[in-house]
């Protein structure tokens, strides 16, 4: 009987950078320009992994047709990738993991809530679009998370069961969504502390950074 082909599917935002802090200040300053005031703590623990547009929804009053959200979305995430940009780069030990997962015939995807522009901007300005078998983003699914479709459409790209997928997440909502979708999860505290995922019974780690991750337990 052959071995079980496995898939590490990876949130971006916060998972393979430590960019979320990035992230919500320019939300921020998005929504102040607009008179909204938000709660840094409490927007990354409910807007983390949901896509823009259900963001903007959530926040703002007005009405808007696709085409507008577009121009709202670019805007923000110009924002972004300006205050990010000389500080990109990967979390601690992520190309070293990536390395073992190929090494024990592991398949390896992105699914992440960021549109095209913000996947290109860390995955090609990092050179690691090459070590992927899938990539699947906002322009991929309808719904965000904790919806489950980005990590389901991962798995079947990558032509893996949802079972036999590890999801690695920074985020509550992103791990709900690997939850839903029947995946184990592997927890990076870079934004907020193990205790915010105690009520998760998928959580098979939680580590700071990928340093400290035991690749070959997760073959187990």
């Amino acid at each position: 009987m052959g071995q079980t082909t496995r898939a590490f599917v990876f949130d971006m935002d916060g998972t393979i950078v430590d960019n979320m802090d990035f992230h919500t200040r320019s939300w921020i300053a998005f929504f102040e320009r607009r008179g909204v005031t938000v709660d840094a703590d409490e927007f990354f623990r409910t807007t983390a992994g949901r896509q823009g547009k259900e963001i903007i929804g959530s926040h703002l009053q007005e009405e808007f047709g696709e085409d507008d959200i577009a121009l709202l979305i670019h805007e923000k995430e110009a924002v972004y990738r300006e205050l990010y940009a000389p500080h990109l780069e990967a979390v601690a030990g992520f190309e070293d993991v990536i390395a073992t997962a190929r090494a024990n015939g592991a398949k390896l995807a992105v699914a992440t809530a960021a549109p095209p522009a913000n996947i290109a901007f860390t995955l090609d300005g990092l050179d690691l679009r090459r070590h992927f078998d899938a990539i699947v983003g906002a322009a991929d699914v309808a719904r965000g998370k904790p919806h489950p479709d980005v990590f389901l459409k991962a798995a079947e790209r990558c032509g893996v069961a949802p079972e036999h997928c590890i999801v690695f997440e920074d985020a509550p909502l992103g791990v709900e969504a690997a939850r839903r979708a029947g995946m184990r999860c592997v927890v990076l505290t870079t934004t907020l502390p193990a205790s915010a995922f105690a009520e998760f019974d998928n959580v098979v780690a939680i580590v700071n950074d990928f340093t400290a991750l035991d690749v070959d337990a997760l073959f187990a």
